[in-house]
């Protein structure tokens, strides 16, 4: 996963809450082999109306999306977070996520920024009103600032997970962390132990 420090650019307000992960990425995108291309089916359901945010150009260069609360509900599927990814968000803003989404997140390199109900409802009339407004998502400082909004908070991230997006640590980079200590274990390991080879 590539670091990420700074998450910076305009947003998409999505004034819906409760969205759950089958309208982020309908199911029918899940037979899909390669881990590219899921871009197409983000909100594609909702996308078939016209009036859907995503389709309305004054935010077709946003990088966060701006949600309403209780974000990334219902069954676990990383492909929610590939499909925002790719669609071009480095965030999500939300006042509230269910936690097998923001785990996915975490491991993903999507920033789940959550702020409270009313840092939310302030920040989705912001972007309202103004498509251009210009969103700040620091992860090294775990501050979310929209200065011309008024809009400044800190947000939760553990230390583990912020040292995660930092450095751009996957699951499988963390381990290689201990590469030195692993192989020097393996060296001295009995040979008579099973292995995978």
């Amino acid at each position: 996963m590539e670091a990420v420090q700074i998450v910076s650019g305009t947003g998409v307000p999505l004034r819906r809450s409760d969205v759950d992960t089958d309208q982020i990425i309908p199911s029918d995108w899940l037979k899909r082999v390669e881990r590219t291309g899921f871009d197409k089916g983000l909100f594609s359901e909702w996308r078939d109306d016209r009036n859907f945010v995503l389709n309305d150009e004054r935010y077709s260069e946003a990088v966060v999306l701006v949600a309403g609360p209780n974000f990334g509900t219902g069954s676990s599927r990383e492909h929610a977070v590939w499909a925002i990814q790719q669609y071009g968000f480095g965030a999500v803003v939300s006042p509230r996520f269910a936690d097998i989404f923001r785990n996915n997140c975490t491991k993903n390199g999507l920033v789940p920024v959550q702020v409270s109900d009313e840092v939310g409802a302030a920040l989705l009339d912001a972007v309202e009103a103004d498509p251009d407004l210009v969103i700040t998502v620091d992860v090294a400082a775990l501050t979310l600032e929209a200065p011309d909004a008024g809009i400044s908070c800190s947000f939760p991230l553990e230390p583990s997970t912020r040292e995660r997006f930092l450095e751009g640590l996957d699951d499988i980079g963390i381990s290689l962390r201990h590469e030195a200590d692993i192989e020097g274990y393996e060296t001295t390991r009995p040979v008579w132990l099973p292995t995978t080879a």
